[in-house]
Parts: C-alpha cells; structure tokens; sequence
C-alpha cells in the first residue's frame, strides 16, 4: 500500500511570548487523512500549536508547511471548531453557516446542515438551540468550507457527557466521509484514544510523546486494548518526574490562550 502523503509539517517551530517560551522546537509530521489527538495539561502549548496552524499567530521561530508551503497569514486550507460555538446570535443558523460564501451558497449551507442532522433547523436562531446543536452549527459552519484541515480545539469541553459521546461520533463520521485532516486538541485522554489514529503528548512545550493508536474502528471504552492504550499516556503525562510538573489537570476546561 502506498504510504499517505505528509500534509502538514513543522520544523522546529518555536512561539514566545514576550519573555514565555510557550513552544520549544517542535517537529512534527501529519499524513493526508490522519486524525490527530493533541494532549497535555493547561498551558502545555496545545491551542497555540493549533493557532499557528491556522494563521492565527505566526510562529516566533521554525516554520510550518501545508502541503509544502510555508504557512503564512490566514490558513485558507484551515478551518478551527472551538469549545464554543461562537455563532452571532442575531442570525439565523444557515446565515452563520454561510458567513463569507459568496453566490449560491444556501444550498451547500443546507447540504452540510443536514449532513450534521439539523436540516430542520436552519430558519432557528441561536438562541433555540441546545449546546450540542450549536456546535454541529459550528461544524457545519467548518465543513461548508471544504477544508483540507479540520482543527478541533476543546470542541466538546463544555458539552455533558452523553451529547459530548454523540457529537465525538459525528466529527469521527465527518472525518472519514470527507476525507479530512482532524487535529483534535483535549483534555480528554479517553476522547483522544477513542478518536485519533496517533496521540500526541506535549510537556513544556515539546512533544514528550507521539503514540499511533492501532486499534479498529469504531473503538469501545471498556476493549482491554483500549484501557492500556488510555493508561499509558495518563502515566507519562503525571509522571512526576517530568521536569516542571504540576497538580494534575485533566478532563478540566483551561481558561488558558496556550
């Protein structure tokens, strides 16, 4: 079988705010169709790594290649679902999801609202919607895009448990169908394993660990397979040997920007 083309490269990137080192060098390889789970504690380097990604901050050093190109400005292969929805609540939702399209975009709009399972809702406002509802909106809003890459940063945080199980079989159903790129930043160790195809740990912003998780899909909690693969990289992100380590701090929403 012919090996998946690198899509997304970074080569010692470093970003530094002011006198805070956040990364450190990293060097990181994504194949086209990867799915990636980004883990760590608070202020670990996750969402910045994913920022610069999407053009949002440029890095202090290094650089990071799509496709063979230096990532410069906005990404507009990128598109970023974040915890919350962020939708302008005086629209209605398939005005959020076509924000920025141009020309017959009401049709794509309804083609991937339904694609999500809200094709009833598109004349609703935000305000009618629950939080799981606002996030497959803000999905959607991703998706209509047609991005190459898909980046997920805490999308689900605010979600309970059982809508949070749902909408992680969704994004794995999007992922496969669209034939996307997903890097999935979290707290959520099992929500890592349950979804990625590799586990990326940073500490002190570099990467303490890249695990390719080979297990099938779709994946179960309670598979002995999967409980080791869970408890390995808890075990390397409490180590406290680890230089710098602090109180645990997972499965936690972070207030922080890193």
């Amino acid at each position: 079988m012919k090996e998946a083309e690198t899509i997304l490269k970074a080569d010692h990137v470093t970003k530094s705010y002011r006198d805070l080192q956040v990364l450190k060098g990293i060097n990181l390889e994504i194949k086209k169709g990867e799915f990636i789970a980004i883990v760590g504690k608070s202020g670990c380097g996750k969402s910045t790594f994913l920022r610069l990604i999407a053009g949002l901050e440029q890095p202090t050093d290094g650089v990071i290649e799509q496709n063979g190109k230096a990532v410069g400005g906005m990404n507009p292969h990128a598109r970023m679902m974040f915890q919350d929805g962020r939708l302008l609540p005086w629209k209605k939702v398939i005005h959020n999801i076509g924000l920025g399209l141009q020309g017959n975009w009401k049709s794509k709009a309804m083609d991937v609202l339904c694609n999500v399972g809200l094709g009833d809702k598109a004349a609703h406002y935000p305000s009618n919607l629950s939080g799981g509802q606002k996030q497959r909106v803000a999905l959607a809003r991703a998706l209509v895009h047609q991005p190459e890459l898909l980046l997920l940063d805490e999308p689900l945080g605010a979600l309970d448990a059982l809508t949070r199980m749902d909408m992680q079989s969704l994004i794995e159903n999007v992922w496969k169908t669209n034939g996307l790129t997903a890097i999935l930043v979290t707290h959520d160790v099992e929500e890592a394993v349950r979804l990625a195809d590799r586990v990326i740990l940073l500490q002190n912003g570099k990467v303490k660990m890249d695990k390719r998780i080979d297990l099938p899909r779709p994946r179960l909690r309670t598979q002995s397979a999967f409980i080791e693969y869970t408890e390995e990289i808890l075990e390397q992100i409490l180590n406290p040997r680890a230089e710098n380590d602090h109180a645990p701090n997972l499965k936690v929403i972070s207030n922080s920007s890193y």
